[in-house]
């Protein structure tokens, strides 16, 4: 870990302190760094998809930041635990907007909307994409019920973007246990949402 990696987390970690105690200044610092991280997180999502994949990162970073913006009673332990919580509310964002794609494709919940609003709302995600997702997020809510931290992982790996140091980290585990629940995850959800089509 560099010493500006450090200073990062330790800033990160003293700033979402510092708001949670009602320092409003501390908001003001703590948005920028914050926007970035989420950027990065996405980025790191995107990254990851099928080409031809039709999310936009930037409609995922800001609804992230404004859910992740309303927590400032939430008790911030320190930059890992933000990074959980981030990861949460992307899988969370993801998924239900997947739920509303599934839901709008069948016909449901038709409204009107601008030309402007119409191309950003379907350069979210496909509705093959939505379908996989609602898959996914199925699956990764029973292995949680099996193994809560192989779950984790998976959650801050796919949705929070995380590499494995990172979620090593995060987890407070060893590299190798990252890796050897990262490979068991995989394997396990791709039977589980196999054996539900």
């Amino acid at each position: 870990m560099t010493t500006q990696t450090k200073l990062n987390e330790d800033n990160l970690t003293g700033l979402l302190t510092e708001w949670r105690e009602g320092d409003k200044s501390a908001l003001d610092k703590l948005t920028p760094i914050v926007y970035d991280e989420l950027r990065r997180i996405a980025h790191r999502y995107v990254r990851r998809e099928r080409d031809g994949h039709t999310l936009a990162t930037t409609a995922l970073v800001n609804e992230a930041y404004l859910r992740l913006a309303g927590f400032q009673k939430f008790t911030w332990e320190n930059r890992s635990h933000f990074f959980a919580v981030s990861a949460q509310v992307m899988r969370h964002i993801l998924i239900d907007y997947a739920r509303r794609n599934q839901f709008a494709k069948r016909g449901g919940g038709l409204q009107r909307v601008s030309l402007e609003g119409a191309a950003t709302d379907t350069a979210l995600m496909s509705s093959a994409r939505a379908a996989e997702l609602i898959a996914l997020d199925e699956a990764l809510d029973e292995l949680a019920k099996i193994d809560p931290r192989k779950s984790d992982v998976v959650q801050l790996r796919y949705f929070g973007g995380l590499t494995l140091e990172e979620t090593a980290d995060v987890l407070q585990v060893s590299l190798m246990t990252v890796r050897r629940d990262w490979r068991a995850a995989k394997a396990w959800l791709y039977k589980a949402v196999k054996s539900g089509k």
